[in-house]
């Protein structure tokens, strides 16, 4: 082969190497593309994820819609999703909204010590959590912890309680479900405010786990065992509403109810009579203010405020009832 041809031949191969280098050199350029448009979607993506209890609690349903609303006010677009308090299905929801590289998560927990792995992970990937209504038994994860007052709100349901049963008689206690925080305080609030009277005597305690049909079950079987009762306090509206129907059912008159969240139920409920209190938790305020932090935090790296945040419950008495509207004064 000549010099000239054997010439000619190396560049046309020098020039095809270079262009199947230019080529999976463009390929893997767009390969890096993509995983960095997803790293900048990641810290820059317009999603808000909303995980919540189910809906089919109105509180929930409340907080849900709040955030949800508050989000696409501020330009965001949101999926709004349900755990059902399975602390599996949480775990799920947090692994979609990260592989969907939301901006943040507004969460509404399905248990104290079940949801901590979820919240680090997502903060691992780096997407802001920000918790509401429940709290986790761990800080430093989540940006921020915002929750009613719960024992404050306890405080002013009891003393409303005792000051209706007049300081005596027997009264049954429904407590929420044990892996939330949220029961244990309420149900110390209660009883730091009764057990100052030494009238007051609690002939059954036990949890209907938050849930309306349980209650009503629960309540059933401590009416055959304890006909006798003045009263019942129960840790959120949709407890209370079902001891309410038992008592019905009994033909039980005159049994003093207070609850606690300020559902439209349990104050349709106050209004007629059939219930004396309960506590109004702003489920929306809390909602709005985690996206508020959250629209703070995704643009400064900061909420400029602490991690553990409590708003004040509201009292709900006959007198006062038509002031509110769905967890919040009109």
């Amino acid at each position: 082969m000549s010099h000239s041809r054997r010439h000619l031949l190396t560049a046309a191969t020098a020039a095809v190497t270079a262009g199947l280098l230019l080529t999976l050199s463009a390929c893997g350029s767009s390969d890096d593309s993509d995983t960095g448009t997803k790293a900048s979607n990641s810290k820059k993506s317009n999603l808000i994820a909303i995980i919540t209890p189910s809906p089919d609690n109105p509180f929930f349903k409340a907080e849900g819609d709040a955030a949800k609303a508050k989000a696409e006010s501020m330009g965001y677009k949101t999926s709004v999703a349900s755990h059902d308090d399975d602390p599996n299905k949480q775990s799920e929801l947090v692994d979609a909204a990260i592989s969907r590289h939301a901006a943040a998560i507004i969460l509404d927990n399905a248990g104290a010590d079940a949801s901590i792995g979820p919240v680090q992970k997502a903060t691992k990937a780096g997407i802001p959590v920000f918790l509401i209504d429940r709290e986790i038994n761990k800080t430093g994860v989540a940006k921020a912890q915002i929750v009613s007052n719960n024992s404050q709100g306890a405080q002013i349901a009891a003393q409303e309680f005792v000051k209706g049963m007049k300081e005596k008689g027997n009264y049954v206690e429904l407590t929420g479900k044990a892996s939330d925080t949220n029961a244990g305080v309420r149900s110390k609030g209660y009883n730091d405010v009764i057990s100052q009277y030494p009238g007051m005597k609690r002939v059954a305690q036990q949890s209907a786990n938050w849930d309306q049909q349980e209650a009503f079950s629960k309540m059933e079987t401590i009416l055959q065992r304890n006909p006798n009762i003045q009263g019942v306090i129960a840790g959120n509206d949709t407890m209370a509403l079902g001891a309410l129907a038992a008592l019905k059912s009994a033909k039980k008159t005159g049994v003093v109810v207070v609850g606690f969240d300020g559902s439209p139920d349990a104050i349709a409920q106050i209004k007629s009579g059939a219930m004396l209190a309960t506590a109004l938790q702003p489920a929306a305020l809390g909602a709005q203010q985690a996206v508020e932090q959250a629209d703070t935090f995704i643009k400064t790296g900061k909420t400029g405020q602490p991690e553990k945040q409590s708003i004040d419950c509201e009292l709900v008495t006959k007198a006062n009832a038509d002031d509110f509207g769905v967890f919040a004064r009109k």
